[in-house]
């Protein structure tokens, strides 16, 4: 007989097909134990098939025919109608079920349970057929020995609990942890007070009725120091409380949650505090003008609880959402995600690749203005916009490069009027912009520059350069257009021309113009041939981490080639991704 190590690296070499052909003479012997509890006739007909290996449960319904359910294909077993007395000598071989209508045979995997009408009586009966497949967490296990809190999502029957007892067995016996399985209704370790050796070392507690799920977890860290716990089916505020508190314990936490995709799971509000909760923010004017989205918006209420999120497709192919924390932020601010999908090749080995992008469903609405002036400042805005593209000439797209190549400037304590006559009367063109996210640089005085306020901070820590007017007066407004946008226009309006500061302004901090440079060159040029080759066909490029400033620039550039981008990962590893809408 073969050793489970030996079987469990042939499955590894010869892939998902091989696995499930390595028929072993234990399952043989756990398969007879539950076809001995069907009813005679229904048992011999099984025996008689010959894709026992494929066998998934057996399905007992009052009044209709039994039937066998396979991975690929659906058999009835009988040409008779499942009677009442079928259905009292299965319960009479199995025992008495518990408050969950669940029971099981000792020291198995197998899981019977009842369907009971109004009086309580049972009316079906479905007999799943478990088994311990070796190898099947060779795809995360670097998840698991990394010792980050992992939840796996995937439909029923997926494979979630095969998976989670696999996880528990290698951690136990190959990382050596102590590890315990809180196993409600004995799903992970078998029925029996003695486990199923699938579960290797661990240490399993039972837990009789899934209400009382959450407390067993809590005992589970405060009476047998444990360094991982297992659970299986999270579905609870209370269970979601608890998983928390293990976390915050230093435990390693592994369990598995009802949901498809991580999508679901955040807007589950009975889970979503599994990564974090999601509350309503009410943003200020000014926050909100910078962002470009409206007042009211959702963000992360606390760090969450797991670090990696693990869809699972299928059997042998999965989605990783590693770095959960910001991996919900991009998703609440409406930003595409773009999870890693990772499969057993033919040859056993682990695949990777990016999956195709992802929208995010909970994009926030633009920003509106509240005051009555910025409203009618906003409407005039709208219809010049309007009548412009109306009143469009054949060479429009000639002047919308032209208007593309314009400074985008916004104003804090300097007069718009004033710019605007300044402007026409040098012949300069500015476009005054009402968002700070949306422009090239900052044009203040230097008393409020010296105020430090945070729209100036958020300013500079953003990379936007502040250019700071020792006074509102027309001369200096004249100085500023005829020297920094001047030489912006110099610089083709793409932000490579060097910009002067003003040079009058002794008093004032010097302006900081992002110039030309090598770095800003390779930059561009690295975004210029990523946007080539989303245009030739592949589905997303990411770029190198570039400082903020970089990334803006990187972004418009990606506008140009019609390609859509987004910026990901946290500072200073924070790099925009091309991708093809």
């Amino acid at each position: 007989m073969a050793t489970v190590q030996d079987e469990r690296q042939e499955q590894e070499e010869h892939g998902e097909e091989e696995r499930t052909q390595g028929w072993r003479p234990q399952d043989q012997e756990e398969l007879d134990l539950i076809l001995n509890v069907l009813p005679d006739s229904v048992a011999e007909t099984l025996r008689g098939h010959g894709d026992l290996e494929h066998l998934l449960e057996i399905v007992l319904d009052l009044g209709r025919l039994p039937e066998a359910r396979f991975v690929d294909e659906e058999a009835e077993l009988s040409e008779f109608p499942v009677t009442s007395e079928d259905l009292e000598k299965v319960i009479e071989r199995v025992g008495e079920f518990g408050d969950d209508n669940r029971a099981g045979i000792e020291r198995t995997l197998h899981r019977i349970s009842a369907i009971r009408n109004r009086k309580g009586e049972v009316i079906g009966i479905t007999c799943r057929v478990g088994r311990a497949v070796f190898g099947t967490i060779k795809i995360i296990e670097d998840l698991a020995f990394s010792g980050k809190n992992i939840l796996l999502l995937g439909r029923p029957g997926v494979g979630k609990t095969t998976m989670l007892r696999e996880m528990a067995r290698v951690l136990s016996q190959e990382a050596k942890k102590r590890v315990i399985i809180v196993d409600t209704s004995n799903e992970i370790a078998g029925d029996g007070d003695v486990p199923h050796p699938a579960i290797g070392r661990s240490r399993r507690m039972q837990v009789r009725t899934p209400s009382q799920q959450h407390g067993v977890m809590i005992e589970a860290v405060e009476n047998h120091m444990p360094q991982a716990i297992i659970i299986d089916e999270m579905g609870t505020e209370q269970e979601a409380a608890a998983a928390r508190t293990i976390a915050e314990r230093g435990v390693q936490l592994i369990a598995t949650a009802h949901g498809n995709t991580l999508d679901n799971l955040i807007m589950n509000p009975t889970l979503s505090d599994l990564v974090g909760g999601i509350q309503t923010v009410t943003l200020g004017d000014q926050e909100a003008r910078y962002r470009g989205t409206q007042k009211s918006v959702l963000e992360r209420k606390g760090p969450p609880t797991f670090d990696a999120v693990v869809e699972i497709q299928g059997w042998d192919r999965l989605a990783v959402h590693d770095n959960v924390d910001e991996v919900v932020d991009q998703w609440l601010r409406g930003f595409a995600i773009a999870p890693e999908v990772r499969w057993l090749g033919e040859d056993g080995e682990v695949r990777r690749s990016q999956e195709q992008v992802r929208h995010s469903e909970a994009k926030p609405g633009s920003w509106q203005p509240d005051s009555p002036r910025e409203r009618r400042r906003s409407t005039q805005q709208t219809r010049s916009v309007r009548g412009e593209m109306m009143a469009a000439p054949p060479h429009a797209d000639q002047e919308a490069a032209a208007k593309e190549s314009e400074i985008r400037v916004f104003l804090f304590g300097v007069g718009r009027d004033k710019l605007e006559a300044a402007a026409a009367e040098s012949g300069n063109v500015v476009h005054i912009v009402n968002e700070l996210r949306q422009a090239d640089l900052v044009l203040t005085t230097k008393n409020h520059y010296r105020r430090g306020s945070q729209l100036v901070r958020i300013a500079e820590s953003s990379g936007t350069p502040v250019c700071v007017l020792r006074k509102n007066t027309m001369p200096q407004l004249e100085e500023f257009l005829g020297t920094v946008v001047k030489d912006w226009h110099g610089g083709n309006g793409n932000g490579h021309g060097v910009m002067s500061g003003l040079g009058n302004d002794d008093d004032g901090p010097p302006f900081t113009g992002q110039g030309s440079s090598p770095t800003m060159e390779k930059a561009m040029d690295e975004a210029e041939e990523a946007a080539n080759k989303v245009l030739a066909g592949e589905q997303t490029v990411r770029l190198a981490p570039q400082r903020s400033y970089i990334r803006r620039l990187q972004h418009l550039l990606g506008q140009r080639y019609n390609v859509a981008s987004v910026s990901q990962g946290r500072e200073p590893e924070r790099a925009v991704m091309f991708y093809r809408v």
